[in-house]
């Protein structure tokens, strides 16, 4: 089968290629970084995202089985916005329709909705609103926090406890996470397919953590008598604007 991922260079996106080459699979990818190293050699096919160039990403798509879709921006920076992430998003799924794609593995997150105030999440809210109207069936999947050696919110949360007596903490502390790891996402997002009908899954890890209990753990195997500091998220948002 021949399977197109895009992002197969970045973080999510390389671990779903690495398990698809594992099991003998045909792997392409769309990504924005055509001129990076390549990890996967010959094994992997890369082409750009030309998303002015509907046609061309047509071609690219013809005779896919499968769409694992994981684009979408992290923040808004130069000329990068959540309103372009929609739209672009909105032609990939379009050009998917008109090649003929059995299915769409897309990667969301917990709690998307169009109806959140913060952009990130209502984003990820109408690319799944989108999906479900382009009339091809789908997994959903929506992880927790993806951890795993490449990710950046828990290397970021190391590299302040190495760095600093004290660390942040917004709020209680007492919110829960319930991280999943990278591999395992990626094996969810392949076995999904074997379901016929659309569906919508949570992709959440067996343990769960307190906000602070997540940094104690992680400051356990770096700087076990790390300070924290409670801030109303209120001053985190001035101070971080």
């Amino acid at each position: 089968m021949k399977n197109v991922v895009t992002g197969s260079f970045g973080y999510i996106g390389k671990y779903i290629t690495r398990k698809l080459l594992e099991q003998g699979e045909e792997v392409s990818t769309i990504t924005t970084h055509t001129d990076k190293p390549n990890p996967f050699g010959d094994a992997v096919k890369a082409f750009p995202y030309n998303f002015g160039k509907p046609e061309e990403l047509i071609a690219i798509l013809q005779g896919t089985t499968t769409l694992y879709n994981t684009y979408w921006i992290r923040f808004e920076y130069d000329k990068a916005s959540y309103r372009g992430a929609i739209e672009n998003t909105i032609t990939l799924f379009k050009c998917a329709k008109a090649a003929g794609v059995k299915r769409i593995v897309h990667i969301s997150v917990t709690n998307a909705s169009v109806e959140s105030n913060l952009p990130y999440y209502s984003g990820k809210g109408i690319q799944e609103m989108e999906l479900m109207k382009i009339g091809i069936p789908y997994s959903i999947i929506r992880p927790t926090l993806v951890f795993g050696k490449e990710d950046i919110l828990i290397n970021n949360i190391a590299w302040l406890i190495r760095k600093f007596p004290l660390f942040p903490i917004f709020g209680n502390g007492l919110y829960r996470v319930q991280p999943v790891f990278v591999e395992d996402l990626a094996s969810i997002a392949i076995k999904s397919t074997e379901e016929g009908e659309s569906v919508i899954i949570d992709a959440i890890g067996p343990e769960t953590y307190t906000f602070q209990e997540f940094v104690h753990l992680i400051a356990s195997k770096i700087k076990p008598k790390i300070k924290l500091v409670y801030i109303y998220p209120t001053l985190g948002i001035v101070l971080e604007n």
